[in-house]
């Protein structure tokens, strides 16, 4: 039997959710809702129902098991919270919330409800993060010394324009969230939690474009031992430059990069060969700008799978909502910035 999936927002990465679910064979995609009408979206030719309201949609289609919510950040927490309370599992885009406590609000509500909420991060399906999972838990490379996560995007005024809630603090809430919390979710999947962060924050040439900042540069210690950084701007010129992470370690050191986090440029560790590894899927592609790898169908498996019961999920909703902790903690420190 299918599992029967229904998508909530029909913007680029809705539309990849609807792309991804189709595409299965174990999956079948019973309605999209977007308040944009079809037209606006390029979705005429689309055979699926299409509603322009969330409560019309989960009244009109109890057969639905899944409900994707592929929606601006800021409403991600209330159209979770409606599709639990109609009795349907939950596969959310990232961030999970803008809030921890929303977060802890949905996680008890799924408990209630007897429903899975999944947390989408991708990238943790990328090669070369299977491959660094591996070298970090089974301390090929030692003792953790130093990371360093760098991600320099372009965002520009392309990328924002026509938008109605991208750069917004309440819908869109933070370049951390937007543009990077998969590899926020990447570093404390590898590394675990931190610890005494510290923070500096810029906006450079967003002033007319966001409510917040483009750039920060962030210092942490992990509970786990040795040291972190995070550096981070979507004020590149014109094209992201990177995503990368360098790791130091007692018994040799590594770093992935490239733009998305997609190819081992360095490896040097004691007694230890580096293996070939399988290639890394492109990036999403939305024209002018891009986004990271394409590996929403990895998730639209998994959630087939654990629903089955012939897996466990890969990002559950304590994992989401700790990504989602760690980025407030982050900006908490933005007001200090400020004062000094």
């Amino acid at each position: 039997m299918k599992i029967k999936f229904a998508v909530i927002g029909q913007g680029h990465i809705g539309k990849r959710h609807a792309e991804m679910i189709r595409a299965n064979s174990a999956a079948e995609l019973v309605a999209v809702c977007d308040i944009l009408p079809k037209a606006a979206l390029g979705l005429d030719g689309m055979k699926e129902k299409f509603y322009s309201s969330v409560t019309e949609m989960l009244n009109n289609n109890s057969e639905v098991d899944v409900v994707n919510v592929c929606s601006p950040n800021g409403l991600h927490a209330e159209h979770t919270l409606q599709s639990l309370s109609a009795g349907k599992h939950v596969v959310i885009e990232k961030p999970m919330a803008l809030k921890k406590e929303d977060c802890e609000l949905l996680i008890h509500k799924a408990m209630q409800a007897h429903k899975q909420v999944f947390c989408v991060m991708q990238n943790r399906y990328s090669p070369p993060a299977v491959w660094l999972k591996e070298v970090v838990e089974k301390k090929i490379i030692g003792d953790i010394y130093i990371v360093q996560l760098n991600c320099y995007w372009n965002r520009d005024e392309r990328y924002y324009a026509g938008k109605t809630w991208k750069g917004t603090q309440a819908l869109d809430g933070g370049t951390l969230f937007t543009q990077f919390s998969h590899w926020i979710d990447l570093l404390y999947w590898l590394f675990g939690d931190i610890r005494d962060v510290q923070a500096k924050f810029a906006d450079f040439n967003h002033k007319n474009l966001t409510e917040f900042e483009d750039s920060g540069l962030v210092n942490f210690r992990f509970m786990n031992g040795g040291m972190g950084t995070i550096n981070y701007s979507t004020s590149a010129w014109d094209k992201n430059l990177e995503s990368s992470i360098t790791v130091i370690g007692s018994k040799g050191s590594l770093k992935v990069g490239g733009q998305y986090m997609d190819k081992v440029e360095y490896c040097h560790i004691k007694d230890y060969k580096m293996p070939e590894l399988l290639p890394t899927a492109p990036a999403n592609d939305y024209g002018a700008y891009k986004g990271s790898a394409n590996n929403h169908h990895f998730i639209i498996s998994n959630v087939i799978d654990t629903l089955k019961g012939n897996a466990s999920m890969t990002t559950s909703a304590l994992e989401g909502m700790k990504v989602v902790e760690i980025i407030e903690r982050i900006y908490s420190l933005r007001n200090e910035d400020r004062k000094s």
